[in-house]
């Protein structure tokens, strides 16, 4: 299971838990012991398939929850863009919430659920400072970190001391981590749907030569909390990552976003 992650195209693909397909390479299975979560249910809608899979809002502060379950994004989502070309005031309005939430934030730290494409589960432990700097630290068997400095994001390989860096400017999270966003103004939004349950908005990024990807960002629309993001490599694979245990008020050691040329030279990409 180990040597999977030591691939170096694997690795890139890793990427994709925070970047924008800088590969197209499918992410790669780890914790095969974890069940892999129950789909959404074709015949309902979207927001009422997510409503169902999540229960309860998600509390800041470090009081211990129950890992979530993350919500499987229907493929069906992926819409032609044009008929997300208007707003109307209600999704304006829950747009700007979302991007008041994410641009009041400046330090985040919690914990981690990601489902792979092929249903795979993996988990970890995530550091944000804003702008810019994050970090996700994966549990064991896997090697993986990804660390970003606020300029370059490195998929480190602790097993083979290796890492393969790419610029923060390629990743669609750059978005969550930006010190103040409006996302109607600063990016291309294509789609705003709410429900009891969920806010969600999606990106989209397109790209000349290796296609559009997508982020989903969804936030609680009770406590207006980050709940998880789905990013859409070009090859159409979506990569799932909920969050949980969040605390906006916990100092954050600056060393953790230091990425280390000296220790994991870097890796051809």
């Amino acid at each position: 299971m180990l040597e999977q992650f030591a691939r170096p195209g694997l690795r890139a693909a890793l990427a994709l838990l925070v970047a924008a397909s800088v590969s197209g390479m499918v992410v790669p299975s780890a914790a095969q012991t974890v069940p892999i979560p129950k789909p959404a249910p074709k015949a309902r809608d979207v927001q009422m398939s997510a409503s169902d899979a999540q229960r309860g809002p998600m509390t800041t502060g470090t009081t211990s929850t129950v890992p979530p379950n993350p919500v499987i994004p229907d493929p069906r989502r992926n819409l032609p863009a044009n008929i997300f070309a208007t707003f109307d005031a209600n999704q304006k309005a829950q747009a700007a919430r979302v991007s008041a939430y994410l641009s009041s934030l400046q330090t985040l730290v919690g914990n981690f659920v990601q489902v792979g494409p092929d249903g795979s589960k993996t988990q970890g432990d995530f550091y944000i400072q804003k702008p810019g700097k994050v970090r996700f630290e994966y549990d064991a068997p896997s090697p993986i970190d990804i660390i970003a400095d606020g300029s370059s994001v490195a998929v480190r390989d602790r097993k083979l001391a290796t890492q393969d860096i790419y610029p923060l400017s390629q990743t669609p999270l750059r978005y969550l981590l930006s010190d103040r966003i409006d996302l109607l103004k600063d990016t291309n939004v294509v789609a705003v749907t709410a429900d009891n349950m969920f806010i969600s908005v999606t990106i989209e990024e397109k790209h000349a030569l290796i296609g559009t990807s997508r982020l989903m960002l969804m936030v609680g629309a009770k406590d207006g909390q980050l709940k998880q993001w789905t990013v859409t490599d070009p090859q159409g694979y979506d990569t799932t990552v909920a969050v949980y245990n969040l605390d906006s008020t916990k100092k954050v050691d600056p060393s953790l976003f230091k990425i280390d040329f000296t220790n994991y030279p870097t890796s051809p990409g």
